[in-house]
């Protein structure tokens, strides 16, 4: 039997306890050019996510009875998942077999779409998934806003959405019930730490910008500068351009740079594969491992190998193994039980000391 799934309404109560605690949770995938990537396959259990602390994201919850529906059985339920990216990044493979593994894990019919980079195409997407019969749906978003159709035709059929890795602009506990994902702000602030210790808090930065539309490169992009400007006056950023979020664009916006600034001291890529990118145009240009200091985020597996190869001095770690806690919300709220409407997990770090042990533990 599909679950009887929900009329809206706006209360939020206190955080639940039941998604507070911590919880290790395990999945992986491999990256489609990294030579080595049927190791990731394999990661062990560490490499699962945490829900950062119990309060972590906020007291408001939600409830099925809040939100406006019936107790029901996830088990009986179709769930739908769009995925908003190619999958030739790695964080999107891993995040895709993340959700498909649980789903399979669970006995959960699973309908799957890939939008491709393509908003437009992500919208139709998951209508498609609506008429198809999805009870619930888990969104990884492209854009945060542009919503409106896909939230009226999910409410038209008291549909619940969690969204995971970015925020959708709109009503949690009315619009959607929860957003999975890591603390983006503080993220930028880790990465600014980083490139501080690898510059000495000296010289010139640039910022190779995520795609733009999305939670992500904005709050990425604020924790950097705000950390930069609060720790380390004497670190100037000197160039801000997007890189997409793709290893191709990140190469060719830091071919620009150092022909623009041959001076440069620091590259902040607001994702792995543009930092390869940046990686690349380094090398073709014939500088030498470490004398451009890069700091990314995401923890795949070559960019914590670029740690070790001299080429990268920090990976902030974007954990995309989404599937176990994506299905423990939903399974909570179809229960009636209360959830967290920001469920934030805790992130790693890899430096030049952990790069090499942990490498395991990349995706």
């Amino acid at each position: 039997m599909k679950p009887s799934v929900v009329r809206r309404t706006t209360t939020t109560t206190v955080l639940a306890a039941s998604l507070a605690v911590t919880l290790a949770l395990t999945g992986c995938a491999k990256s489609e050019d990294d030579a080595s990537g049927d190791k990731g396959a394999s990661a062990g259990a560490d490499s699962g996510q945490l829900v950062a602390s119990p309060g972590a994201g906020g007291s408001k919850t939600c409830t099925i009875e809040r939100f406006g529906g019936e107790k029901t059985d996830l088990a009986g339920a179709t769930v739908g998942f769009s995925q908003s990216e190619k999958e030739a990044n790695p964080f999107r493979i891993a995040e895709t077999a993340s959700i498909k593994a649980e789903a399979e894990k669970r006995g959960i019919k699973l309908l799957t779409a890939n939008a491709q980079t393509q908003f437009s195409k992500q919208i139709s997407d998951v209508q498609d998934l609506i008429a198809k019969g999805a009870d619930l749906l888990v969104i990884a978003p492209l854009n945060s806003d542009g919503w409106g159709p896909v939230l009226r035709s999910a409410a038209a059929k008291k549909i619940p959405i969690v969204t995971i890795d970015r925020k959708i602009n709109a009503t949690p506990c009315k619009d959607y019930v929860s957003f999975i994902g890591s603390d983006f702000v503080e993220q930028g602030k880790r990465a600014a730490d980083r490139m501080i210790e690898a510059t000495g808090g000296k010289g010139k930065v640039a910022i190779l910008l995520g795609a733009a539309g999305n939670n992500v490169t904005t709050e990425r992009t604020s924790g950097f500068k705000d950390q930069i400007a609060a720790k380390a006056p004497g670190l100037e950023v000197v160039f801000e351009q997007t890189g997409e979020f793709a290893r191709e664009k990140g190469q060719q916006v830091t071919e620009q740079l150092i022909q623009s600034n041959p001076d440069i001291t620091g590259i902040y890529a607001e994702n792995d594969e543009m930092g390869l990118g940046a990686v690349n145009a380094l090398k073709s240009a014939g500088k030498k491992a470490g004398a451009v200091k890069i700091v990314t985020v995401d923890g795949t597996r070559n960019a914590v190998q670029g740690i070790v190869d001299g080429w990268i001095s920090g990976v902030i770690e974007s954990n995309p193994r989404f599937g176990p806690l994506a299905f423990q919300t939903l399974d909570a709220f179809t229960k009636g039980e209360e959830v967290a409407q920001d469920i934030v997990i805790q992130d790693s770090a890899y430096t030049e000391e952990n790069a090499a042990s942990d490498l395991g533990k990349a995706y």
